[in-house]
């Protein structure tokens, strides 16, 4: 055999070729263009802080179901803020645990923590949202920033975080909510991962002004907005959304900004079991279906053009051995070393803002698993929805 004919393309090779090229481009258009972007914002931010004579007033509203323990923990760290002037609103839905005490001994020592409660005869499908409309109607002030009962603030300059990106004239406000989780916790590595991949998400499409959503564990609107929009009368019918469905709703290219520094940052210790992520994740696979816009469905273009790759490169080297053509070879192994090394670069950059973990060879597996996972959660999220009709 010649040297020629090691070298030799034919047309299964060519077509093979122009797969694992298209797939490989529209791969690092999505990382250059989408996941890398809430980090280069953070770079070229211009840190600045309004000073304290000229800060709003700022609403902090949460919503709480027998959680008394993670109120107890995290409350603090919110009523503890580097703030001047602002108030805490948590409504009691129901709940059957300590709550009730773990706030009133919370209220005697905080004069800007008030807390009511939602009515025993609400509907299940709605009492979230029904506790946040209360919350809402009982804030003094038009600035509102939300989380939840298991999600504590970063640091003590949380509120002014936020203060400062509404001060830019926008309406609402993303932010972004790390995990921590301990080692024993299964699968604690693609749970840090899948976090982080949809928190860029969103954030990275707010970033290029097209916002499609957000998460209750940490963002915030104004009160104007909330009622402008009739709350959540357009979502009623649907089990969740109170987060991510009604952003989804309001939010536009003008009106939406983000905060990315470490200090805007919540933190949520829920997890600590795979179940407990399954069901948060499920609650944004089943909403994810009532999105509005091409956002969404944008990034099931980026799994399919993955796979797409992935396989290519299958193909090629396969292929490649059969024919013994060693230049198809060496370019599936070149592609798909140089995609890797460009996720390691911008994924790992993230931990010096969100200490989202490093990844190197584990990277490879949780590529592959993420999008299937999310299959996964989708069929549970529709299962479980159908039981609860």
């Amino acid at each position: 055999m010649d040297l020629y004919s090691l070298f030799k393309f034919d047309t299964v090779h060519w077509i093979i070729l122009a797969a694992l090229l298209l797939f490989f481009i529209i791969q690092l258009l999505f990382y250059f263009l989408l996941y890398r972007k809430p980090y280069i914002y953070e770079l070229k931010r211009e840190k600045s802080s309004l000073p304290d004579e000229d800060l709003p007033p700022v609403s902090i509203i949460i919503a709480s179901k027998n959680e008394s323990e993670y109120l107890a923990e995290n409350l603090p760290k919110i009523l503890d803020q580097d703030y001047p002037e602002f108030e805490v609103i948590v409504v009691n839905t129901g709940s059957t645990d300590e709550t009730d005490m773990v706030l009133k001994r919370l209220e005697s020592d905080h004069k800007n923590l008030y807390h009511t409660y939602v009515p025993n005869n609400a509907e299940p499908i709605n009492e979230k949202k029904l506790a946040l409309t209360l919350g809402i109607k009982a804030a003094k002030n038009d600035l509102l920033i939300f989380a939840e009962s298991y999600c504590a603030p970063c640091s003590n300059q949380w509120i002014r975080e936020y203060a400062n990106a509404f001060a830019q004239g926008k309406d609402i406000v993303l932010g972004y909510c790390k995990f921590n989780i301990k080692k024993s916790v299964p699968m604690r590595r693609f749970v840090l991962y899948d976090n982080l991949i949809h928190c860029l998400k969103y954030l990275s499409m707010a970033v290029n002004h097209k916002p499609f959503m957000g998460i209750g564990r940490n963002m915030g609107y104004r009160r104007n907005l909330f009622f402008d929009n009739k709350g959540f009368s357009s979502i009623l019918n649907i089990e969740g959304g109170e987060d991510d469905l009604f952003i989804n709703t309001v939010a536009n290219k003008t009106n939406t900004t983000v905060v990315t520094s470490p200090e805007s940052m919540t933190e949520s210790s829920l997890i600590n079991r795979f179940s407990t992520w399954r069901e948060l994740k499920s609650k944004y696979m089943h909403t994810k279906q009532f999105y509005k816009g091409f956002q969404s469905g944008l990034f099931n273009w980026e799994s399919i053009t993955k796979y797409g790759f992935y396989t290519a490169v299958f193909c090629a080297v396969a292929i490649g051995v059969i024919d013994m053509n060693y230049l198809l070879i060496a370019g599936a192994t070149l592609l798909f070393i140089f995609r890797w090394i460009t996720q390691i670069v911008i994924l790992n950059k993230y931990n010096k803002l969100f200490k989202s973990g490093k990844y190197f060879l584990s990277l490879l597996y949780l590529d592959i698993l993420q999008p299937i996972n999310n299959l996964r959660f989708k069929r549970y999220a529709r299962s479980r929805g159908k039981s609860l009709k």
